[in-house]
């Protein structure tokens, strides 16, 4: 029987070193992680997104690293964040830098970055989605702006406990939301942003918009 005595970030660990992983909690009932998504290379449609990237890129929730190594790749100044361990030191392992941080921790370049990257639905983070906003604009520069992946237009915004499951253990619940297309301008203006573009990648239908700072 699965048990709920490990920390999300223990979980997630066994997941991206290869164990099957499912989400249980949101709409539709359990699903698979993509991890395979997540642990690839930058594919074309990865790289349409970060061409809205520019200067300095704080790579938020950045998982094995795929976004903050391309970004590398690209030029980019780049540092990737994650509660989860195994996830920094894979990120590491792909040639970017890393550091196992809370968003909400001190943070390297605080005020001073270009841009900030929620790629992959990480603007769920905590299920507060205009807190997070919020302190994402306080760490870029009065210029910068943050990119946001969002779900298609017709998705209404939502915020779920939800677990992850893998063998016989599940993660303690922990909040998630999702951001779609038609909420995006309302969540922004609650952080004190605006949406300044916003549009869909290639042929894979991924929705990104780049948000600025109204001050």
């Amino acid at each position: 029987m699965s048990t709920r005595d490990e920390p999300f970030t223990s979980v997630f660990s066994r997941a991206l070193r290869g164990d099957a992983c499912r989400v249980v909690g949101l709409d539709g009932g359990p699903s698979d992680l993509p991890m395979g998504e997540w642990t690839r290379e930058a594919d074309p449609d990865d790289l349409l997104l970060l061409g809205h990237c520019e200067g300095p890129t704080l790579d938020i929730g950045c998982g094995p690293g795929r976004m903050a190594a391309a970004l590398a790749r690209l030029g980019h100044a780049v540092l990737g964040i994650d509660v989860v361990p195994e996830a920094v030191e894979q990120t590491r392992r792909r040639g970017a830098s890393a550091l196992q941080r809370d968003l909400f921790d001190t943070l390297p370049g605080e005020g001073r970055w270009e841009t900030a990257l929620l790629a992959d639905g990480n603007v769920g983070i905590g299920g507060d989605p205009a807190t997070l906003l919020a302190r994402t604009r306080d760490l870029v520069l009065g210029h910068g702006r943050v990119v946001v992946e969002l779900a298609a237009p017709g998705v209404a915004m939502s915020t779920r406990w939800v677990s992850l499951e893998t063998g016989e253990v599940r993660s303690r619940p922990f909040l998630w939301s999702v951001v779609g297309v038609d909420d995006i301008h309302d969540v922004a203006r609650e952080a004190g942003l605006v949406v300044r573009s916003c549009g869909v990648l290639g042929a894979s239908a991924r929705w990104v918009a780049v948000l600025v700072a109204t001050r």
